[in-house]
């Protein structure tokens, strides 16, 4: 059974929970798609392009502009992120297949053994401009982390059930685990 457990206005999360033999458990961030912005770019770029067509005696120019605005115009319609959906798909016998969801209709899987998998860990990324929160794994004979999102950043409240499951699934009990939220 699907249940919607957090969503806000840029990701919606689907848990469906541990199937009947508890075997599985199935974490997806998707993407939630803006219906409204395919329509407000080209009212918003007609009146302009109307502006410059209406000039007849400077042809380059509004050839210029026209091409410019259309570009534009096609810049503007492009998916910016060509993430739909990622999956967090929890095999406690096997381990940890991690999925991303491209809008062409690529997917690509990549799976970690049970085994590897030492810990998974909450950080706070901070850049120059922006901070966000990524889950990553800590997996054995790798000096790298592995993140769980490669192509999305979801908001701390949707990747905190996904990290309690994963510390579930390799036995980190959660009271061992201390989290903290600094206010």
């Amino acid at each position: 059974m699907w249940k919607i457990s957090v969503s806000n206005s840029r990701y919606s999360y689907i848990n469906k929970g541990k199937w009947a033999s508890g075997s599985v458990d199935i974490h997806h961030v998707i993407v939630r798609k803006s219906f409204l912005k395919p329509f407000f770019v080209p009212i918003l770029l007609l009146p302009i392009a109307c502006y410059f067509f209406s000039f007849k005696e400077n042809s380059a120019t509004v050839l210029f502009w026209s091409f410019l605005l259309s570009g534009l115009l096609v810049i503007l319609l492009l998916p910016w992120k060509p993430v739909d959906k990622e999956s967090v798909i929890i095999m406690p016998a096997f381990g940890v297949q991690l999925e991303t969801h491209y809008s062409s209709g690529r997917i690509i899987r990549r799976f970690i053994p049970a085994a590897e998998i030492w810990k998974p860990v909450l950080l706070e990324c901070v850049t120059p401009v922006t901070c966000y929160w990524s889950l990553s794994l800590l997996v054995r004979g790798k000096e790298e982390l592995m993140l769980v999102f490669k192509g999305l950043r979801p908001p701390m409240k949707i990747l905190l059930p996904i990290w309690k499951a994963l510390c579930a699934s390799i036995d980190n009990k959660e009271s061992s685990v201390k989290y903290r939220e600094d206010g």
